[in-house]
Formats: structure tokens, sequence, C-alpha cells
């Protein structure tokens, strides 16, 4: 149960996503019937001003949400699984929204088995493909330890320890993934306002992004201050698929997901 101020909170938060503008307490009042009178509301924003929730332009003028309580406000509504997710509404959404939508299908591939070929090369058997690589000794011994680890998880460890050939190889694979973008243009602005450097743009036109990030809330490290990323691993028809929704917070989220929704 929110107590007065954070249900005050959420109703100008709510209010300033739906009409991107400052919200002053008569306005408020009238748009969610609340029960309070203006001047008790007007005691609560200068309580939430104070807090660093709220900021005022001017004197006379409403109240914006800051970027601290847009995030507060977002971390506590979208940290939940997805299930089914309909892509022609991701498609349609992402545009009117404003929000760029990184999907990539999830191959579970596991590692089967290494055969050893006279000493000289070994063939790592992944459930769908196979990938053959110069033998050594302790490679062999280290690659026994990883039969029945997944492809993320071998990409991953063969890049900490430096055997570069299986890294090379395994995620040329993963670079093979169905990947697609929605809303190119409003990650382009973003990368662009932001003067992203190239090696960053390519991680998220190339899908790396996604290899590198776990379900969950992104407020910074991928994004800049004031944005959000989204990872969900959801369902589209019969596909695994990893999702990464990116955009400013005060987009409509709540909306978004629930339109994208299956079941």
């Amino acid at each position: 149960m929110l107590d007065k101020k954070e249900f005050l909170l959420h109703s100008i938060i709510k209010a300033y996503i739906e009409h991107l503008e400052p919200i002053g307490s008569s306005q408020l009042k009238s748009m969610y019937d609340i029960t309070y009178s203006p001047a008790t509301i007007r005691g609560y924003f200068k309580k939430l001003g104070d807090e660093g929730f709220l900021a005022q332009e001017h004197v006379s003028s409403g109240r914006t949400p800051t970027t601290e309580a847009l995030k507060m406000y977002w971390s506590g509504k979208l940290n939940f699984k997805l299930n089914f997710v309909d892509e022609k509404a991701v498609e349609y959404l992402s545009k009117d929204i404003g929000l760029s939508v990184f999907l990539q299908e999830q191959k579970s591939d596991v590692l089967k088995d290494i055969l050893n070929v006279e000493n000289r090369y070994m063939i790592l058997e992944f459930s769908t493909f196979s990938i053959t690589v110069k033998f050594t000794d302790a490679l062999y011994r280290f690659l026994s330890e990883m039969v029945g680890l997944e492809l993320v998880h071998i990409v991953s460890i063969s890049k900490q320890v430096g055997a570069f050939e299986i890294y090379e190889k395994v995620s040329q694979h993963l670079q093979n993934k169905n990947f697609h973008i929605y809303n190119t243009k409003e990650f382009f602005s973003l990368a662009l306002h932001f003067n992203f450097d190239e090696k960053s743009i390519n991680s998220f036109l190339k899908g790396k992004i996604l290899d590198s990030i776990e379900e969950g809330l992104y407020f910074d490290k991928i994004v800049p201050e004031g944005y959000i990323g989204i990872c969900h691993n959801c369902k589209i028809e019969d596909k695994d698929v990893k999702m990464l929704v990116v955009g400013e917070l005060s987009r409509d989220y709540e909306y978004f997901y629930k339109k994208i929704s299956i079941g």
C-alpha cells in the first residue's frame, strides 16, 4: 500500500509520462479525481522536491519528475517475467512510442563432445554445428571440463582464458543468429546525440550487446543518463528470443509491454 507521498509521486509521474509537460497541483487533482486539496498536494510536492524527486523550472510552473524519480518508478514496475510477445506489435509500437528494440533468437547449443584427431586437431561438436581447432594437450583437458555447457558460456570462458581460436570461431556462429532491430532511426538519433563511438554503435547494430547482458534493467553502462535499457528473455511464436528495449525514461513502458504481451 502506497502512503500519501508515494501515491502523489506515482500520480505525477503517470501524468507526466502521459502528457510530457509540467503538472500542477490542481491539474493533478482533476486528472485522477484525487480527494486531497490542491494546498495539501502542493505541500507534498514541496517535500518531494526537497528530496530530489520533483523539479520546478519557475515558482509558478508545475512540477516534473527527476531522473531519479523515474528510475525508481520503473524499477518497481518493470521487473517482471515476459512470456510470449507479438512481434508485429513490437514493430508498430517501437515507432509509435519512440523506442529502439533489439531482438535476437537464442539458440541453446550445448557442447556435446570433443574429438581428438591424432593429437593435431580437435573437433568440438555442439548440438547443431561443429568447429575444428588446433590440438594442444592443455586445451583438450580444459575443454573436456566444459562438455555440457551452453554456447554463450563457452564464448565467455574461452575469451577469459585467452583461447582465442575457439572464441573467434564460436563467436562467429553466435553472430549468425537471427537478429532484428526495430526503429533503428531512434537508436541512431540517440547514438549521435551522445557521441557513441564506433565500437559502441556496432555493438548494438550487430547484436553483440545482447550477448553481454542478462535479464534486467539498465540505467547506465549500456545507456546514457536519462535513458533505460530493459532486457527480457521471451518467446516469439516457438522461438526463444532475447529482447532489449532502449528509450528515454519518460516513455510509456507500461503501455508498451501491455500491448506486446500475449496471454
